[in-house]
């Protein structure tokens, strides 16, 4: 059945681990606030009066195609620059000072979105922004897994997802509601919203605990062990805490004997296995379309004149959330791999229907709004399957002496993507230039299949597996697509420095178990 039974809440969660994990959940809401705060008001009257310019053949205020371009392309160069930053920072001085920092850099940020007056202040604002949403990036999905027991690691993991989609909600309801008030209030109420959760992360960041990990990797041993205490107290005997913590020094002191961490060790053959699956995840969670529904998608709706595109963003951000939900059931209870070919099947299924509907020279009414069903249809897709799974691999899967480093590169790759799409989607989409409208589906369409493929030969399903126990399925070089079968005896035996030992059984392909 589904459901949280196997998370067992109550018997994992202390006080302690909770605020923590709430705390790094509530920081995400402002990645939500940012996405669909500017998509949205993109689309408002007062917004296209400010920055836009009047256009004598539709008679009323638009927005010019490369500004658009421009506004939603570039920035992808302050979010790439802040990962880099977030990164460094997080891994010389620890996963809260980079939180704290970032929310420093949001507020500076929100005042210079709420005091712009024109195009381009505004779009150097934003692009100054994004900083602080590379910096989210860099450390919220690593924080997260390195405080979070292994069973409840996907699902803690998942909240990235989640927490986006909850504040883009929140903000796309808040535009819906004041898109149609006269004057500049109608967008910048909204971006009010950009001050309140950089706020709070700035007053309560320092009173979670340190990951234990980054301790250990700063050889603060003592003081992770106490990390470690606090976050598994009441929940945990003294025994299973040393045990944990064992487990984390023998990891770190088996990675240190490969060192060190550079942009080159992540392609040595210990690694290239890993850096694979991450940067993949991180390509299709891009490329596969979510940036046409999440950014142009109330332009794109506002252009076919049908349905009112704010109540349609709100939709979007209703079945982002509810399904976001079901996916944080699902990561742990069936796995990343089998989450990851249902959600991209779906994808494809929308993609192409969207793209066939497009090709009707003449559309209709209902032409139009099975065009935008599709958008939502291909919502629940993603938001099933690539946009939770795709941050909890690249958290999970790296190994850790390199982990900042991998994360690092495949979140580059991952922004370079959104700057790649971001930036041609209005040539896509409009006048004069290809005018493909609801046709790019077929683009989409296909780099989906593609990620099906991927999903089904380099996904591995290491669900309910401590970030220990990964580190030696992917050192046995067995196929990535069986390490969900694979049992394991796993001997501490480097409490004192030795190497470890873990004896890995298999099914083979009789359904025979094998060493």
């Amino acid at each position: 059945m589904l459901g949280f039974g196997h998370l067992d809440f109550r018997g994992t969660f202390n006080k302690r681990l909770t605020t923590a994990v709430l705390l790094i959940t509530v920081s995400q809401f402002n990645f939500g606030f940012d996405q669909q705060g500017f998509a949205a008001t993109q689309a408002m009257t007062a917004f296209d009066k400010q920055f836009g310019h009047w256009d004598e053949v539709k008679q009323d205020y638009v927005l010019d195609t490369v500004w658009v371009s421009f506004f939603n392309g570039f920035i992808y160069l302050g979010q790439a620059f802040g990962v880099v930053a977030g990164s460094w920072i997080s891994k010389r001085y620890g996963r809260r000072m980079c939180m704290f920092v970032m929310s420093i850099w949001a507020l500076t940020a929100a005042t210079l979105v709420i005091t712009s007056r024109t195009p381009t202040q505004i779009l150097v604002a934003r692009v100054l922004n994004y900083i602080y949403i590379g910096m989210e990036l860099a450390v919220v999905p690593v924080f997260q897994s390195e405080i979070t027991p292994k069973h409840a690691r996907g699902f803690v993991v998942g909240t990235y997802q989640i927490s986006l989609f909850i504040g883009g909600l929140t903000m796309n309801c808040i535009a819906r509601g004041t898109s149609t008030l006269p004057g500049r209030q109608a967008y910048m109420i909204p971006y009010g919203l950009f001050y309140v959760i950089p706020t709070f992360i700035i007053c309560t960041i320092w009173f979670i605990p340190e990951s234990p990990r980054w301790l250990v990797l700063k050889d603060r041993k003592a003081d992770a062990l106490a990390s470690l205490q606090e976050l598994r107290a009441g929940k945990y005997t003294e025994e299973q805490i040393e045990e944990e913590y064992h487990g984390i020094v023998v990891a770190v002191e088996q990675e240190y004997q490969t060192k060190s961490g550079s942009f080159f060790d992540i392609f040595k053959p210990q690694h290239r296995k890993r850096t694979v699956v991450v940067t993949g995840a991180n390509f299709f969670l891009q490329s596969t379309g979510q940036i046409f529904t999440s950014i142009y998608g109330a332009l794109f709706v506002k252009s076919l004149g049908t349905i009112n595109p704010f109540t349609v963003t709100v939709v979007i951000a209703v079945v982002n959330s509810c399904t976001s939900l079901l996916a944080m059931v699902l990561t742990d209870k069936l796995g990343r791999r089998f989450q990851v070919l249902l959600g991209a099947s779906i994808q494809v299924s929308a993609l192409m229907t969207m793209g066939g509907l497009g090709t009707v020279s003449a559309p209709s009414h209902q032409i139009k709004s099975g065009i935008v069903s599709m958008m939502v249809v291909f919502t629940f897709g993603y938001a099933l399957g690539w946009a939770p799974t795709a941050h909890i691999l690249s958290a999970e899967i790296p190994a850790l002496t390199v982990r900042d480093m991998t994360y690092r590169s495949a979140s580059v790759l991952n922004i370079a993507t959104q700057f790649a799409v971001s930036f041609s989607l209005p040539y896509l989409l409009n006048k004069p230039y290809a005018a493909l409208g609801s046709r790019v589906g077929f683009i989409f369409g296909s780099i989906s299949v593609c990620s099906i493929l991927f999903a089904y030969f380099y996904v591995p399903d290491v669900s309910g597996r401590s970030l220990e126990e990964i580190d030696y399925l992917f050192a046995s070089d067995m196929p990535l697509r069986k390490f969900k079968g694979v049992t394991m005896q796993i001997e501490h035996e480097s409490r004192v420095g030795k190497d470890i030992e873990a004896d890995l059984v298999y099914p083979t392909e009789s359904g025979m178990p094998s060493k």
